[in-house]
């Protein structure tokens, strides 16, 4: 496996909180493959994490990139400001400025290679070539997040080692390069058999994966390793918001929706993504920091109804188990599944 992983599960990397040098530690050192998102922090917050999660583990672990787009319709964007004063002013803050960044992907990479770290991933578009062979000149492996067959043959042939593949299913921010409405929205196991024939390349499955069966199914389908962001949250090792946290037990359905940073996430359905997913433009990142302001008073306040739920659909089957736990938890029962399947 080019993951080398003793046990075939990834931890997926959620940015604005979930993912910690804590968690990361922990699933590696259970014999998965844990990972830092990078998206949001600055090059010297990611060194700092790097620095954390080197010192809790020896084990190989990741660490994932946003690329960025082109920046979304300005006019659309004050229109959507306009709507969401009424929040703001419940809250008694002021919206956040729209402004469109790169998020310093460029630094990151630089940062990445330097630091020598063992796996490193992109989401929402391909890095350069020059980048691929930067990081593996540095020993890196490489992978990149795919939802369609055409976006996986564009990873391989920029020199991606492997791949992710996205299911529609999977939490929080679609990994699509384009960003389009009804792109890339394959179900897992339909995306993997449609990307095995496109590609040869070893693949990790990612969507509404939460337990054992789950894990078995995408082996049976031809992935190496299953990658679990949803099933992690509730880990005492993450840094999920209290808030997050029960919102997980009390709300039952999911959709994908702009209105919290201008790109298709899947979260839990409250009140925010209920009435403002119709009118949200395409435009990341700068319906992110648009809403930044609102939804961090709002999260500190706990109240679920204004922040992103980022959760994928097998949510209600999550547990709270120490990470370490659910991760041997995971490869054990999907082995189980399987050898009961067998006979």
């Amino acid at each position: 496996m080019v993951l080398e992983l003793r046990r075939p599960i990834v931890q997926a990397p959620m940015a604005g909180g979930p993912s910690t040098p804590e968690l990361a530690a922990a699933v590696s050192e259970a014999g998965g493959l844990g990972f830092l998102a990078a998206g949001y922090r600055t090059p010297s917050a990611v060194a700092d994490e790097i620095g954390t999660l080197r010192a809790l583990t020896g084990e190989r672990f990741g660490v994932n990139v946003f690329v960025p787009g082109p920046p979304g319709d300005a006019d659309a964007v004050r229109r959507y400001a306009r709507e969401l004063r009424a929040d703001a002013g419940r809250w008694g803050v002021d919206l956040g400025e729209p402004r469109t960044d790169d998020d310093a992907w460029e630094a990151k990479v630089d940062l990445l290679v330097e630091e020598r770290v063992p796996v490193v991933s992109f989401t929402f578009g391909l890095p350069r070539p020059d980048m691929v062979a930067a990081l593996h000149h540095a020993g890196a492996t490489v992978l990149v997040t795919v939802t369609t067959p055409q976006e996986a043959v564009a990873a391989r042939d920029v020199g991606a080692d492997a791949l992710t593949v996205q299911g529609v299913e999977a939490g929080g921010h679609r990994g699509d390069f384009l960003d389009q409405d009804g792109a890339g929205e394959y179900g897992l196991l339909t995306l993997l058999r449609l990307v095995a024939r496109a590609v040869d390349l070893p693949l990790v499955a990612a969507g509404g994966l939460v337990d054992g069966p789950s894990v078995a199914a995408v082996h049976v389908a031809g992935a190496e390793a299953a990658q679990l962001g949803t099933a992690f949250l509730r880990c005492p090792e993450a840094g999920t918001s209290p808030v997050h946290r029960e919102a997980l037990t009390t709300y039952d359905r999911t959709a994908l929706t702009r209105a919290f940073s201008g790109r298709r996430a899947r979260g839990l359905v409250n009140r925010f993504l209920a009435e403002h997913s119709a009118t949200a433009p395409a435009a990341y990142p700068q319906v992110h920091h648009l809403t930044t302001p609102l939804r961090a008073a709002a999260r500190k306040a706990g109240d679920p109804d204004v922040i992103n739920l980022w959760a994928g659909q097998g949510h209600p089957l999550v547990e709270a188990l120490p990470a370490g736990e659910l991760v041997r938890r995971l490869a054990d029962d999907a082995q189980a599944a399987l050898t009961s399947r067998a006979r």
